[in-house]
């Protein structure tokens, strides 16, 4: 909402949402719709050009109503053709934030990584985003609001064919620890009035918050991602603490129930490639008796390096012979193609501008939370 001019964002609300605001103004319910495809499906912010809802309807928007995204802070294109924008957040006590939004353009194909949190309270070792701290968790209008921002920045025409056909959620913070405006906003990149993206083009990815993969198994059909990065529990410690609280053997059930769930084809396990720390052979044979016999594919990701951080990126070599070991033992494995590491926006790399940090661990036992109100 925008307080100065008290008017209610649209940006953000689902069908039904969206349907009783419409209600609230006396309009019929079928506004609500034709509001879906101007906002989404036709990337319009201005209520005047949306000439098919009545004039005086139109002039009642104007004034009660906005579609309002977040500011644009810096806009880099790397070498390979990645964009990377940095977008201007409100903080939890009102000092500005920023967080990052990535857009990686492929033949046939345009991913846009999108973030989920200011910041992200995991902690995860070798992950630059954890590394900011957290600040607080993004609503779904801020959520989404990256979608529709990439769409209009990348020249989006709705004559034209899409160039955001997919969305993954594996920028800043965990998804699942933001559930309530997370799941609303893949709503709008499903629905047929919005985004009509396909269940396969929309990925979550999760550090593993056990309880709410299986929430999300009732709530959301999406491809699922989890954030595995070793295959045992004493070496998962260490690098996602989050496996303290739900360990391996709470995780990859949780996996499978959701697998069962929504009929999906795999869950993908992202595994980051640590130089002599989880990239030995007897890692990668390990990781294959885990995951034998699933529906599981692994995508191995090249450590990406940030200031301040103790690993290195495995060789070239060393990953190579970690994917040859998984297929020999069963299990389907890829290498991820490392892009816009020359602006810092390759997996991992995110960082943004955390000012206001709440000091959260949720995969310890102790749990120390200071947040400015």
């Amino acid at each position: 909402m925008s307080e100065a001019a008290g008017r209610v964002n649209l940006l953000g609300m689902n069908r039904a949402e969206l349907e009783a605001f419409v209600a609230g103004s006396g309009a019929k319910p079928y506004r609500a719709r034709q509001l879906l495809k101007w906002i989404y499906r036709r990337g319009e912010a201005d209520f005047a050009r949306m000439t098919d809802l009545a004039r005086d309807f139109r002039a009642e928007l104007a004034g009660r109503a906005e579609i309002s995204v977040p500011g644009i802070v810096a806009d880099r294109t790397a070498s390979d053709g990645t964009r990377k924008w940095l977008l201007r957040m409100p903080g939890a006590s009102g000092n500005e934030q920023v967080i990052e939004t990535v857009f990686i353009p492929e033949p046939g194909r345009g991913t846009l990584c999108i973030s989920s949190q200011i910041g992200c309270a995991l902690d995860c070792s070798f992950c630059a985003t954890g590394a900011q701290g957290f600040n607080r968790n993004l609503t779904a209008a801020e959520i989404i609001g990256q979608v529709w921002l990439a769409n209009r920045e990348l020249g989006y025409d709705p004559e034209g064919g899409r160039i955001v056909t997919n969305v993954v959620l594996m920028g800043m913070g965990e998804p699942l620890a933001n559930y309530r405006n997370v799941l609303p906003a893949m709503q709008l990149m499903l629905d047929d009035l919005g985004y009509d993206l396909s269940r396969r083009r929309v990925t979550l990815s999760t550090s593993g918050l056990v309880p709410q993969i299986y929430r999300l198994a009732d709530d959301a059909n999406v491809a699922l991602a989890v954030s595995l990065h070793a295959p045992n529990d004493r070496l998962r410690d260490e690098l996602v603490p989050i496996n303290r609280k739900h360990p391996i053997a709470e995780l990859l059930p949780a996996c499978w129930h959701y697998l069962e769930r929504q009929n999906g084809r795999s869950v993908t396990f992202e595994y980051t490639m640590l130089d002599g720390v989880n990239d030995r052979p007897e890692h990668a044979r390990e990781l294959a008796k885990l995951l034998r016999g699933h529906q599981a594919k692994v995508n191995l990701i090249p450590f990406n390096t940030f200031p301040g951080t103790q690993y290195r990126r495995s060789p070239a070599e060393a990953i190579r012979r970690f994917r040859d070991l998984l297929m020999q033992g069963g299990v389907m494995a890829t290498i991820r193609k490392t892009r816009g590491d020359d602006i810092d926006a390759a997996c991992g790399q995110l960082r943004g501008q955390v000012l206001d940090r709440t000091q959260v661990r949720l995969g310890s036992k102790l749990v120390s939370v200071a947040v400015r109100a």
